[in-house]
């Protein structure tokens, strides 16, 4: 299907690409023959309720969009939010001679270009173009050289489709009936949120090892400089031949987990430290080693996932984001891949940039090429690189902020990619003593230098752990050979602890499920996007924290759904669907297999690999595992024991700590932050959450609408509520949602009246209009009373001039001009030194929320695991970096001002809205679990059709 000699002299072309700023860039490089227009991503898909399937489905086919009983046959609909869209497009075919499908060329782009043929039925020539980078030479090569549609890759992304579409309507209204309304299962953020809670359970049952070690500094009693220091600091190896234990040598019971190796308590080590004072040391051996470390290979999609992580403080979606703008305005090739490879003419770019930034002594003499080492890699692309035959440096660039800094990563590491090892040695030094006691004790000390810094020159790896040390550190050690005398200067008994296994970062997250090759790159962001979103997972800094509600989702899911979370089943179910793409198998034996059972016909025709475990048995399908629910008990699968006694239950409106029966005597129950990480949920914090002032505290009846005032304790502070008749509704236009309004400073729980309630929930009040119309209210906020006039808001000086405030009054304090800041700047708190990014002083601050970090331009809150005395300026910095990846914060939608009290109905739920949206911005690892609150909300909130299990 290449274009036509008369065509390719005159006519008119329609390109179609996917995204608008992709449009905008092909444009300018193609000219006035042709016309450019975006699909906006997917034009159709599979309906996402009843609602949306044409009317001669009945059945399953309406619940499911899938016709399960004729071949797995797929209902698309164009989505509701396109046909705008795709009335664009046809009446633009309309008037062409030809039509080009620009799509990114990877499974998602090849289905995309399919739905758009199947939808635009085109008369004219239709051509496949692509291309992986978006630059004037790149975009022509592709018009000259289209190809054909790619069938084989559309059907592999259908089976994923249809999989996934398969595995989230069946499974998630299992968690909706067993767990909670509007939560979803997927076949790999179940994976990864499994993940997730797995190592959250390693973290409760780890338990604390102490032990001792000696670190002695020695002296060779001569002069030294930088490059042979005078005196070296070991750490004891040995007593009496028998190795120290360290950390390494616990298990997670605390335990060690060998005999042979010595564990030295506290009292020993300090008899010992002791006992050498005066001894003698002289050098036992010198092991010197060559050094040589090969630059990293080119960014793949996950690898630059995990660096943006290391180094910019990106999540796994904002590196996407960012990826994707630098890809559409042609500054890199497609950011989606899997592989490693450089192009001939990205390879020549790279070297000839070694040579003119660092010099021909820093270019190998052969270019280097790097194999794919992803197993099933799904893409032909090349690597992550600048785009281009020549490489433009970041400041050639013009780009700013995050695009700036993300574009120099992939610069760099493309650079560094083509040039020579870094080389150096590396030494080990044994040093012994006789202690007076007569203990033979040697110690060791490693060091490294580097004589040739190579790639190093250019980019070093960052690390997920912050203690690891990178590639580039130097440990110079003085020069001594055997027998040398050595004087301790210092021996010291230094204790420790083991600690619990790490948190999963994204970053880390990532790497794990690549490593067990689970799921796509191309997929990672949006999965670990998933699983935040729906409230499994919340972040605290970096980490990655499982709330309670996911404990009872995989907890189910593992009990009941075995197999469709486990790891290797679901890796051999990638590599199943990558079979299907490549040929190998067919795609309707598998999917029978799959969802009917090992018996289902032509289950075992086509070459369709092993949908089950493996294990010989007779195998049931996902339709035969989810119709079997009557032995879930769904109690049991959401209750966790704590211990003496206590039980962590999550329930329908969150979790909670109980003991002991309920109705007998001395029961106990009280809700759990839903921000507490499970693993310092302990007995004695239980404790402390059962003799806080727990339940609802019934005030009255609201004398007007006749419903029950009650006085609760929420996540953000004690509130006042009323309690709607069960008839209710609770969703649609008619919905209504209960008032609702926070405790003022000076009130409590157990001391609250009826009067008052009713009067806190009467804010806002409207004071008046000024002159011009606009409405002046006077509202109760997280931070105190104020007066709110359109977008000026002025504060109060007391909570009871919300009830009393005139308008007058209210008008001359908008009279006076607004007070910004404070009267004087109070020093900071401390001082961290220059952040490494912006290079600017970063200091401590105290601020109207709390202590804060900042180094002029950016603002960060110190999160609830940070003090000012404690914070290291590292961390300071990660604080920043986190702040900077999440861009400014986005701004509420204005609104006209209104010209008429609101209906008291809606007016406290959108006080309680500014609340909580207050509330989320005191810290990151409370504003990540508002999407736990969401899923919790979901419950009362949503409808079966409105819940998207996928």
């Amino acid at each position: 299907m290449s274009p036509t000699s008369e065509t390719a002299q005159g006519g008119r072309r329609l390109v179609i690409v996917e995204s608008p700023a992709k449009a905008k860039t092909i444009k300018g490089y193609l000219g006035p023959g042709y016309v450019v227009e975006a699909s906006v991503g997917h034009i159709r898909d599979l309906p996402s309720g009843a609602a949306e399937v044409p009317e001669q489905y009945t059945g399953e086919v309406r619940r499911l969009g899938v016709d399960v009983e004729h071949d797995f046959q797929p209902i698309y609909v164009v989505n509701a939010d396109k046909k705008a869209q795709v009335r664009k497009l046809k009446e633009q075919l309309a008037g062409v001679d030809e039509l080009f499908l620009a799509t990114d060329e990877d499974r998602e782009g090849e289905a995309i270009a399919w739905h758009l043929l199947e939808v635009l039925k085109p008369k004219v020539p239709v051509h496949r173009m692509v291309f992986h980078e978006i630059t004037k030479d790149a975009i022509q090569a592709a018009v000259a050289n289209p190809r054909e549609l790619n069938k084989r890759m559309v059907d592999a992304q259908e089976t994923r489709r249809i999989l996934d579409r398969l595995y989230g309507y069946e499974v998630s209204p299992v968690l909706w009936k067993k767990v909670m309304r509007g939560l979803s299962a997927g076949r790999v953020q179940s994976v990864a949120t499994r993940l997730v809670v797995e190592r959250e359970r390693e973290r409760i049952a780890f338990r604390s090892a102490e032990y001792w070690d000696l670190t002695g500094t020695f002296s060779t009693g001569r002069a030294g400089d930088a490059s042979d220091p005078s005196s070296l600091v070991a750490r004891l190896a040995t007593v009496d031949g028998r190795r120290v234990a360290q950390g390494r040598d616990f298990g997670a019971d605390g335990r060690l987990k060998s005999e042979q190796v010595l564990h030295l308590d506290e009292q020993n080590a300090r008899a010992l430290a002791a006992a050498l004072a005066e001894t003698s040391f002289s050098v036992r051996s010198v092991e010197s080693k060559p050094y040589r470390r090969s630059p990293y290979a080119p960014f793949r999609t996950t690898t630059l996932q995990q660096e943006a992580s290391r180094k910019l403080g990106f999540g796994a979606k904002a590196t996407m984001q960012v990826a994707q703008k630098l890809y559409e305005n042609g500054f890199i090739t497609y950011m989606r891949t899997d592989s490693t490879i450089l192009s001939d003419t990205a390879v020549a770019a790279a070297r000839a940039q070694v040579t003119q930034l660092y010099g021909a002594d820093y270019l190998p003499e052969k270019p280097r090429v790097y194999a794919g080492k992803v197993k099933n890699a799904q893409e032909a692309h090349e690597a992550i690189r600048p785009s281009g035959d020549r490489f433009r440096t970041p400041a050639e660039t013009g780009l700013t902020g995050d695009q700036f800094r993300l574009y120099e990563l992939i610069w760099k590491r493309t650079v560094a990619s083509q040039m020579k090892d870094a080389t150096g040695n590396s030494v080990t030094v044994k040093i012994g003593g006789r202690a007076a006691d007569g203990r033979d004790a040697e110690f060791s000390a490693s060091g490294k230098t580097i004589t040739f810094h190579g790639f190093m020159k250019a980019y070093v790896e960052g690390a997920d752990d912050p203690n690891a040390e990178l590639d580039d550190r130097e440990r110079r050690l003085p020069q001594v050979a055997e027998g040398d005398a050595l004087s301790a200067e210092e021996i010291t008994a230094d204790g420790h602890a083991t600690k619990p296994p790490a948190r999963y970062t994204e970053a880390s997250l990532v790497k794990e499920l690549e490593e067990r090759e689970i799921g796509r790159p191309s997929t990672y962001a949006s999965i670990i996007g998933t699983i935040l979103d729906r409230g499994y997972v919340f972040k605290k800094g970096t980490a990655l924290v499982p709330s309670f509600l996911s404990f009872a989702v995989v907890n189910l899911l593992e009990k009941h759904f075995g197999r469709l979370v486990d790891y290797d089943f679901t890796a051999r179910m990638e590599d199943d669907l990558d079979r299907i793409a490549r040929g190998e198998a067919q795609a309707v034996p598998w999917l029978k297999r799959f969802y009917f059972g090992e018996g289902s016909q032509d289950a075992a025709s086509g070459g369709a690999a092993d949908a089950g475990n493996g294990d010989g048995d007779h195998l049931g399908g996902l339709k035969e595992l989810v119709t079997d629910l009557g032995a879930i008990d769904a109690r049991e699968i959401s209750s966790f024991p704590v211990g003496d006694g206590v039980m962590l239950r999550v329930g329908r409106y969150g979790p909670y700590v109980e003991r002991g029966e309920k109705d007998s005597e001395g029961h106990q129950r009280a809700d759990v932050p839903e921000d507490l990480a499970p693993d310092e949920l302990t007995v004695a914090y239980a404790e402390e959450l059962f003799a806080k002032p727990s339940g609802d505290f019934e005030l009255g009846v609201d004398p007007v609408s006749g419903n029950r005032i009650v006085a609760k304790d929420g996540r953000y502070g004690p509130y006042v509520t009323e309690i709607l008749p069960e008839d209710t509704p609770k969703t649609g236009k008619n919905a209504v949602k209960p008032r609702t309004a926070s405790l003022f400073k000076s009130m409590a729980l157990d001391t609250v009246t009826l009067e008052d309630a009713l009067k806190l929930m009467s804010l806002p009040r409207v004071v008046g209009t000024d002159a011009e119309g606009v409405e002046i209210t006077a509202q109760n906020g997280r931070y105190g009373p104020y007066l709110k006039k359109g977008t000026d808001s002025r504060s109060l000086t007391d909570e009871e001039q919300l009830f009393t405030i005139t308008l007058d009054e209210a008008l001359a304090i908008y009279a006076q001009p607004k007070q910004r800041g404070r009267a004087a700047a109070k020093p900071p708190l401390k001082e961290l030194g220059v952040d490494p990014v912006s290079e600017k002083p970063v200091v401590v601050k105290d601020g109207r929320f709390g202590p804060y970090v900042t180094d002029g331009e950016t603002n960060a809150t110190l999160r609830t695991d940070d003090s000012v005395e404690t914070i290291t300026p590292e961390r300071g910095f990660e604080l920043l970096a986190e702040k900077r990846a999440k861009g400014p914060a986005k701004k509420a939608a204005k609104k006209a001002p209104a010209k008429k009290t609101a209906a008291k109905k809606a007016t406290p739920a959108k006080k309680a809205a500014t609340k909580k949206t207050a509330a989320k911005k005191t810290t990151t690892a409370k504003k990540t679990t508002t999407a736990s609150a969401a899923a919790k909300k979901t419950a009362t909130k949503k409808t079966t059709t409105a819940a998207k299990p996928e």
